[in-house]
Parts: C-alpha cells; sequence; structure tokens
C-alpha cells in the first residue's frame, strides 16, 4: 500500500525525454498485423526500412510484451544476430550482445548509461517500441558500439483517449498492478501516464524484484506546423542481484576434492537483508519538432538523469585459481574466501540532439533529405566503496549470520566526460526506386582524467528495388567509443574503433512481409586485452564475419510468424574478451488467433530460441601461484548450447483480457555462460505469469 501511496503523489511532477515515435512514421501494432514498415534509428528521418541500406529491427510493444518480456533484454532475444542475457537474466543490468559485440544502449536517440552499477535498469512497459541498429552508427549517435545499438522508444501522449489497467501474478510470488492512461484534454494538448508497482521474489533466495515506476507526460501542439512534448521518470527498485558468481568446479565442473558435492545453482552467497542492488533514477526532459515549411523541419531534444545506488554484495573467490579454487582454502574441496563489496554509486547525465532537416531536388527524379545536426552529452559519475579480505567461508554450508557487512564512507570519487558531435547526412533517392545514404561526423571528447580523444567517421550505402519487391544494399559504417582507464604501463587508452562492410537483400512483396539477408564483415581496433599475470594492453584486433537472416510475415487468418537466425565467427589474439558469444543464434515466434462466440478471441503463440556453445579461454594460473604451469598457460571452457521454449494462450472479450505468459516452458536448466576466468551464470528457470486487465 505505501507504495501505491508514494506513486499517486508523484502524479504531475517531471519531465523526461521525448519520444522518437512523433518523428518516425506510423507504426501499426495491431495483433494482425506485426510488420513494421518504417523506423527512425537508421537514420532519424521518417524512410521506410526498404529504403535503408541496412538492417534495423524494430520490435513493438505488443510483441515483446506477447513474448512474456520481463526485463529490456528480454525484448530483444527474437531478434537476428542478439544474444540477449548473457549471463543469464540479470536483476542489476539489461545485457545485449550484438553481433559478437557488447551493445550500447540508447533512450530516444541519447545514451542514458555511461557506468556498470550506476543505475537501474529500464522498465519495458515504459516503452512503444524497441529498436536495434546492427552494426556501427556513429555517424549519427556519436560514440557507440562497434557491434550495434539497442533504443528505447518511450510512450508519449496521443490526441485520443484511453488505456488500460492490468493485475498480474506469477512463478516466485510476483504480485504487480499496471496502468497506460491517455487522455486528450482538448484537440491540441494530451497527457499520458504509466506505472507500474511490482512486489516479487526471484528464484534466488533473498532476491526480490520490488519496483515503483511513473512515467507522466504531456503534449501541446500551439500551431499545427509545432510539437512539444515533456516527459518525466521516477522509479524505484529494491533488488538484488540474480547473478551470484559461482565457481564453475562445483556448478558446471565437478569438484574434485569433493566429487558428491554439487551446489545448487541457484544458491544465494550473501546475507539477506544487507547483499541488495537498490536505487532510485528521476529523469526529466522534453523535445520540440517544428515545421517551417513541407520542406524544413527543426527537431531540439534534450534530457537530464538523476540516479542514486547502493550495491552490496558477496562473492566467492573463484579467480585466484579457477581450475580448483577450494584448494586455494583448504583440502576438504568445501571452503572458499567469500568477500564483502559495497558501494554507492551517483550518476547525473546531459544529452541533447538537435538538428535541420531539409528537402529539395536536384532534378525531376532525385530528391535529397538532408539532416545537419550537432548533439551535445555530459555524464558525471561517483562513487565510494567498502570492501574487505576474504572470509573463509564453508561455500556448501555457509553460516549466514557470521558474515561481516560493511559500508562505504568517506568522500565520493568522481569521474566525468563531454561529448560534443557535428553531423551531417543526405538521404538521395534516384527515380523512386534507388536510395543512397550518404553521412560524416565530428566529435570531440574530453574526460575529468585528461584524456581529449577526436573522431571522424563516415557512412555510405546504396539499395535499389530490382522488382518482384527485391532490394539488394551494400554500405560502409565505422564506428568509435572512448575508453576509460589505462594499461598496466599507465598509458590512457585510446579509443576504440571499427569499421564494416556489409551487404544484402531484403524482400517486401507485401506489406505484411519483410525478409532481409545480410552478410557483414567488422573490424574492431584497439580492443583492451586481459592477458596472463594481469596484465592489461591495448593492442587487440577484432574480426568478426557473419549472415543473418530475418523474416516477418503476416499470413491469412491472423496467422503471424517471426524467423532469424544469425551466424558470428570471432577471430582475435587472445579469446579472453570473447567469453560469451556462441557462434550459431536461432529463433522463431508465431501466433495464431482463433473466433470465438459473442465476439471472443483466442491468441495461441509460442516461441524458441536457439543459443549455440560458446567458448572462453583464459589463463590457467592468473595470479602464477603453482611453478609448475608455465606463465600464460591458457585453458578453455565450453558452455553447451541451449533452448528455450516460450508460450502464449490469451483470452480477450470486448474490452476485457486474460492473458497467460510462461518462459523456459520445459524448465530447461542450464548455465547461460561459463567463464575461464572462474565463474558460471545459471539461466533463468520457468517463469509463469497471468495478467487481467481491462482496456478503455
Amino acid at each position: 500500500m505505501a507504495k501505491v501511496v508514494m506513486m499517486a503523489g508523484l502524479v504531475g511532477i517531471l519531465a523526461t525525454q521525448s519520444a522518437w515515435a512523433e518523428e518516425s512514421a506510423p507504426v501499426d501494432e495491431s495483433r494482425d498485423a506485426i510488420v513494421v514498415t518504417a523506423a527512425s534509428a537508421g537514420t532519424k528521418t521518417e524512410t521506410p526500412l526498404v529504403e535503408l541500406p541496412q538492417p534495423i529491427t524494430v520490435i513493438t510493444s505488443e510483441q515483446f510484451i506477447s513474448q512474456g518480456a520481463i526485463s529490456i533484454s528480454d525484448t530483444v532475444k527474437y531478434a537476428a544476430s542478439v544474444l540477449a542475457n548473457p549471463y543469464g537474466r540479470d536483476t542489476r543490468v539489461d545485457g545485449f550482445n550484438v553481433r559478437g559485440i557488447d551493445a550500447l544502449q540508447f533512450r530516444d536517440g541519447m545514451r542514458d548509461i555511461f557506468s556498470y552499477y550506476a543505475s537501474i535498469t529500464s522498465d519495458p512497459y515504459n516503452f512503444s517500441r524497441v529498436e536495434i541498429v546492427r552494426g556501427p552508427a556513429s555517424v549519427l549517435f556519436g560514440q557507440g558500439s562497434i557491434g550495434g545499438l539497442v533504443n528505447l522508444v518511450s510512450k508519449t501522449p496521443e490526441f485520443k483517449t484511453g488505456g488500460e489497467f492490468n493485475i498480474g501474478y506469477g512463478s516466485y510470488d510476483r504480485k504487480e498492478a499496471l496502468g497506460d492512461v491517455n487522455v486528450a484534454l482538448t484537440d491540441n494538448l494530451a497527457i499520458r501516464a504509466v506505472a507500474r508497482v511490482r512486489d516479487a521474489d526471484t528464484y534466488v533466495d533473498h532476491v526480490p524484484d520490488d519496483r515503483v515506476m511513473f512515467a507522466p507526460s504531456i503534449r501541446w501542439q500551439p500551431t499545427p506546423d509545432t510539437d512539444i512534448v515533456l516527459t518525466g521518470l521516477y522509479q524505484e527498485d529494491d533488488t538484488g542481484s540474480t547473478s551470484q558468481f559461482l565457481p564453475i568446479v562445483g556448478t558446471f565442473r565437478s569438484n574434485p576434492a569433493n566429487p558428491s558435492g554439487r551446489l545448487d545453482p541457484y544458491t544465494f552467497v550473501g546475507k539477506a537483508g544487507w547483499d541488495r542492488y537498490s536505487g532510485r533514477s528521476l529523469q526529466g526532459g522534453g523535445s520540440i519538432t517544428h515545421r517551417f515549411s513541407d520542406n524544413i523541419r527543426l527537431s531540439v531534444k534534450a534530457r537530464y538523469i538523476d540516479s542514486d545506488l547502493e550495491y552490496f554484495t558477496h562473492y566467492a573467490d573463484s579467480y585466484r585459481y579457477p581450475t580448483d579454487p577450494f584448494s586455494v582454502y583448504g583440502t576438504d574441496g568445501r571452503t572458499i574466501g567469500l568477500t564483502a563489496d559495497a558501494s554507492d554509486a551517483r550518476m547525473n547525465v546531459f544529452s541533447t540532439d538537435n538538428n535541420l532537416q531539409f528537402k529539395f531536388n536536384t532534378g525531376a527524379n532525385i530528391e535529397h533529405v538532408l539532416l545537419v545536426g550537432i548533439d551535445y552529452s555530459w555524464n558525471k559519475v561517483g562513487k565510494r566503496y567498502a570492501t574487505t579480505t576474504p572470509e573463509v567461508v564453508d561455500l556448501y554450508d555457509i553460516d549466514y549470520d557470521a558474515l561481516l557487512t560493511y559500508d562505504p564512507s568517506g568522500p565520493f570519487d568522481y569521474d566525468s566526460q563531454k561529448q560534443l558531435g557535428v553531423y551531417v547526412q543526405d538521404q538521395i533517392r534516384f527515380y523512386e526506386r534507388v536510395s543512397l545514404v550518404v553521412g560524416a561526423r565530428r566529435d570531440r571528447v574530453t574526460s575529468s582524467a585528461g584524456n581529449k580523444d577526436n573522431a571522424a567517421t563516415f557512412r555510405a550505402g546504396i539499395i535499389g528495388e530490382i522488382g518482384a519487391g527485391l532490394s539488394p544494399f551494400f554500405s560502409y559504417t565505422e564506428s568509435f567509443l572512448p575508453i576509460a582507464g589505462a594499461d598496466s604501463d599507465g598509458n590512457a587508452f585510446e579509443p576504440q574503433t571499427g569499421t564494416q562492410f556489409e551487404a544484402g537483400v531484403k524482400w517486401q512483396p507485401e506489406r505484411s512481409t519483410l525478409l532481409t539477408v545480410t552478410a557483414f564483415h567488422i573490424k574492431e581496433r584497439n580492443r583492451v586485452l586481459y592477458r596472463a599475470n594481469n596484465v592489461i594492453t591495448q593492442s587487440g584486433e577484432l574480426t568478426t564475419k557473419g549472415i543473418e537472416f530475418e523474416a516477418s510475415h503476416t499470413l491469412p487468418g491472423n496467422f503471424e510468424l517471426l524467423a532469424n537466425y544469425g551466424y558470428n565467427k570471432l577471430r582475435s589474439e587472445v579469446n579472453s574478451s570473447l567469453d560469451y558469444m556462441p557462434r550459431h543464434i536461432a529463433s522463431v515466434w508465431s501466433t495464431k488467433t482463433f473466433g470465438l462466440a459473442d465476439e471472443a478471441r483466442l491468441r495461441l503463440g509460442a516461441g524458441v530460441v536457439y543459443s549455440g556453445k560458446s567458448k572462453s579461454t583464459g589463463a590457467l594460473d592468473p595470479y602464477g601461484r603453482n611453478p609448475a604451469i608455465p606463465a600464460g598457460a591458457l585453458y578453455t571452457v565450453v558452455t553447451p548450447s541451449r533452448t528455450t521454449v516460450d508460450a502464449l494462450a490469451e483470452i480477450s472479450w470486448n474490452k476485457w483480457r486474460l492473458a497467460l505468459n510462461a518462459t523456459n516452458l520445459l524448465n530447461n536448466r542450464f548455465f547461460a555462460s561459463c567463464l575461464a576466468r572462474g565463474d558460471c551464470f545459471v539461466g533463468a528457470p520457468r517463469n509463469i505469469m497471468a495478467t487481467f486487465g481491462v482496456r478503455f
């Protein structure tokens, strides 16, 4: 009840970033058409997908809610070449790997995460869709992932009155209430509020998953050519870490000194009530879009984030001797060192992105959309820590009451970074059949550590329709990513850079069908390498080659089908940086709607996600404690392939809806990744959720 009262008291406060929904082409989110025909993430303009010389995946809220998504990571698991939850479900952070490389997260076109363990995860219910850009994208977005990025598009007001309320109950005593209400006050003024209140446990004892989220927004069109959107966010999470960093030995591999002892992979390693990952996020901002004419448009948007976080945790010393960590502390195969870490974090971020769009012709059949923009971001992250030397405990029978705890104190240690970028892009359309995209950008990045980096990035791509809905394309793109820190010699890291060549074909014989096949080659330079004996260097070069297949189709009779496959082959000097990327990833999702009596409808859905085996290679004796082992000796851990099944059953009648979602329906027990550094991460077990709601 206290959470409900707190949420109600927040009505009318805050204002946060603007959604790109106002800048993109209309999206059909009805259950009878799952194919999205346009997106903004690729060009920041209103461009149909079949005119973009790159693959863009757009996942509507209707789709990821039907698939039972609990987190942002879950929303992307049915996309080609995307590995969601690489470390299993993680209540602390969202994780996704695109084309073999960690992807950065953006919100409405502006990056919103700048440091690990300084913010809480975003709530998928607050977004109308998720857009995935595969491949480098620095020309439009500045510093970014070389493999791609994930952009979240916020819900914003519409000029119609309606909404929904839902209540849900599910596995691990998950109880929640959700609401999304849109009110058109006048023909040009509308407000919207999105909220969630959740009280839940997880499959790891003493790790809750509680949340209060409230996102108000207002939209005003003072003239037909001016659109102003202000939105806000208050979110508070009280949770912990479902990632318990359990040692490989005793979980994935047998324990030589204790052959009969297998740890439960969901074992809680910590102190109940002290271990936690709890934080609060406030966000405020807005956007103004003004059309001076049919050919000139101005877009201005900005966002400010204020985040506070406490992260208190225990973890076992699985790293000093990863192939036999128990032997460091005794001979019984049970005792191990357990470290308590506590940190407070504060994060402040200001971002703004502003551009002018010009439409003009340079001939009777040559159309241009020229985009000129400038963006700026500033972030400041402060942390303070408290840690201990490891306590020796019996990992198979932990005396939780005896565990020591600590609280961080003293001043915060702050790091800050500023980025200023100028970009230009021209989209040229020839004879309504061929599209050419060229762009360039110049960035300057400075940090409080004294690093000053300048980067120029370029892109060029071409796509053309040759008939029967077939559109082959080719593109070249670049990316860069500044890296904080220094190597073992104290030299500051240089920015990480990447280039990609890509060729493919899109086929859209009708609006309800889109198939994309592409092949790509990425080269990443200045990769940080973690070598034996704790030596850190920056000389790494990573080459990624792959192919992707992505198809979405609506068949007659309300039958929907999504099919995806990605193949990625990564090659690097040292595999220690490629810890969890399987070579093969595939998924299929389908739904079918049946008409029942009295206007009721039954919708059934099912999906399968397959991730191939992954390898992790690391130092056999990273601390050099065993003189019989040669320095630099390596060993490899292979995590087996895994397959999970999801399912949906939904009945809707008039304004009422009852849905039953199941993820990992067959309750497959698997490890998402086991790392040669010494620890393993278990995949989430079966989760069932029932939701009852009303729409109006």
